[in-house]
């Protein structure tokens, strides 16, 4: 069965009424399926990891995922995050000129000598535009397009890293810490695998523009051509991203990103033993969650998952909805035997706000409850004069006294 058809089935069948008023709701009629076995998630040698369905944020598999571990250059995914916002609100601008300090082009760093690890090859004095920055950040992982994009957004690095750290704040990184732009060590630098999912996730749906550079495999900048660090792009055509980073102390780290059949799965990998090993690591946990797993969308945002009757109303008609998308990852094989229950205030009486909360809905697998949701007013009613209060509260009276149906629309 298809969704399309198991949709069609759910409105067919969701009219089941009680004596208490509570509407029942029926996503498969027909009898359960059998229960899908789903095997264990592959071992991982790494310090830590993560598996996500980024669409609807459920965790596939990990394995210290809240651990605090330095995060190398994956560092620069919040760096080119911060960029990607501030051209979206327009602060900034790719064709922006951006005069490179001597900083950027030394990139001098306690302990690790005059020029510091991986490079775009930027010069001092040199303009270079906001949109090759951004590629020498992305693609050749680029420390010293990193201080360079730092610069120009904040003033100096210093104030880029606490602008960093809001950022971290408001989307939800809670046992994250940036003291710089580009991830080289330092002892209050930290982030997890849970918080890296949460910004990759969010540099996917928020800027999904700036999020395609992350697939390019080469750049050429002042004539060097360098090709992006993560070798999956090669090895599989599915993964679009999304970046590398290594150090001594993180060890080899990877955060990987595919698309296949409309289900989007990231995969984070911190303390991996080589570059390899980070690549392979990353390759089974996609396998892993694309082979046993589906995206179930059952609801758009905004959807009316029924209509009520209105008492005492302007308007004698309400559909309910949820205002936010109902997505779920199942295992493979049996989303037919879901279940969906709407369950309803027993009388809907105005007036009646847009957004007021006037039930539930909560979808079961196999007896447990899998997803709960508020069901909101879709619309504004304003209540009615007097004599259509008092109409509505004599038919409720006699309605109620020979047992009627006091949600039930009368076509």
């Amino acid at each position: 069965m298809t969704l399309r058809e198991a949709i069609s089935k759910l409105a067919a069948c969701r009219l089941a009424i009680n004596l208490r008023g509570t509407l029942l709701a029926l996503l498969a009629c027909a009898g359960a399926g059998a229960s899908a076995i789903v095997p264990a998630p592959p071992q991982i040698n790494a310090s830590s990891f993560l598996l996500m369905d980024t669409a609807s944020g459920e965790i596939l598999a990990e394995e210290n995922s809240a651990l605090r571990l330095p995060p190398a250059s994956l560092t620069k995914m919040m760096t080119s995050y911060i960029a990607a916002s501030e051209i979206a609100d327009g602060r900034m601008s790719l064709s922006d000129k951006v005069k490179i300090s001597k900083k950027a082009w030394l990139m001098e760093h306690p302990g690790c000598g005059r020029r510091c690890g991986s490079r775009m090859f930027i010069e001092v004095d040199e303009d270079v535009l906001v949109e090759d920055l951004l590629r020498g950040i992305v693609i050749q992982s680029g420390n010293d397009a990193s201080v360079a994009i730092a610069e120009h957004i904040s003033g100096d690095e210093e104030a880029f890293a606490e602008l960093m750290n809001q950022y971290a704040e408001r989307l939800g990184m809670i046992n994250t810490r940036f003291r710089n732009s580009h991830g080289l060590p330092d002892d209050d630098h930290y982030t997890t695998a849970a918080d890296l999912a949460k910004l990759a996730t969010a540099l996917i749906t928020h800027h999904p523009e700036h999020y395609a550079t992350y697939k390019e495999r080469y750049y050429t900048f002042n004539n060097i051509r360098q090709a992006n660090r993560n070798t999956l792009l090669w090895r599989d055509s599915t993964v679009d991203g999304v970046k590398t980073g290594h150090t001594e102390a993180a060890g080899y780290c990877l955060v990987a990103s595919a698309v296949r059949d409309d289900m989007r799965l990231l995969s984070v990998v911190m303390g991996a033993g080589s570059e390899d090993a980070r690549s392979r690591e990353s390759q089974k946990l996609l396998t892993y969650g694309f082979r046993n797993f589906e995206t179930v969308p059952l609801y758009a945002a905004g959807e009316s998952l029924t209509s009520v009757k209105v008492w005492h109303g302007e308007i004698e008609i309400l559909e309910l909805v949820i205002d936010s998308p109902v997505v779920l990852t199942l295992p493979r094989g049996v989303r037919e035997s879901l279940t969906a229950t709407l369950d309803i205030n027993s009388i809907v009486e105005a007036p009646l706000s847009e957004g007021d909360v006037l039930g539930s809905l909560r979808v079961g697998l196999e007896g447990e409850t899998i997803f709960t949701g508020d069901l909101k007013a879709g619309n504004t009613i304003q209540a009615a004069g007097f004599f259509g209060s008092l109409w509505d509260s004599i038919s409720l009276f006699f309605l109620q006294l020979f047992g009627g149906d006091p949600l039930a629309v009368v076509e």
